[in-house]
């Protein structure tokens, strides 16, 4: 059975999908860009401003599935641009500091709204 999840605490979706789904004792996120959940307007600032609140918006969701940073199995990470690795790894490092989840990071073309940040994360449900 999946169990649909939604948060006020989050961006509402801006299409036709689910912030997250949890079934069988997982939670499947969708992708967050940094985007304000009480203006959803776009947070202005460079990767760092914008890689933490996606990794709030993350978290937002993550406890509204009765889950949590720490229970992160695996987390993709979409930069506009490679080069800001290391700034957004500074900021990731402050969210998972214990024994932190497998982790893709890629450079992609473009992202919704031409953020330099989408976070997407897939995680354990006690």
């Amino acid at each position: 059975m999946r169990k649909i999840v939604a948060t006020e605490s989050a961006p509402k979706a801006l299409s036709v999908y689910s912030q997250a789904i949890v079934h069988n004792g997982v939670a499947y996120l969708a992708g967050q860009i940094p985007l304000d959940p009480k203006t959803m307007q776009l947070v202005e600032g460079d990767v760092r401003v914008q890689a933490e609140r996606v990794l709030e918006n993350i978290k937002a969701v993550l406890e509204a599935a009765g889950s949590g940073l720490d229970k992160a199995l695996k987390v993709s990470v979409y930069l506009k641009d490679i080069n800001d690795f290391q700034a957004m790894n500074e900021v990731y490092g402050r969210y998972f500091t214990n024994q932190p989840p497998a982790r893709t990071a890629v450079e992609v073309a473009r992202l919704p709204r031409d953020v330099r940040i989408e976070i997407d994360c897939i995680a354990a449900v006690d």
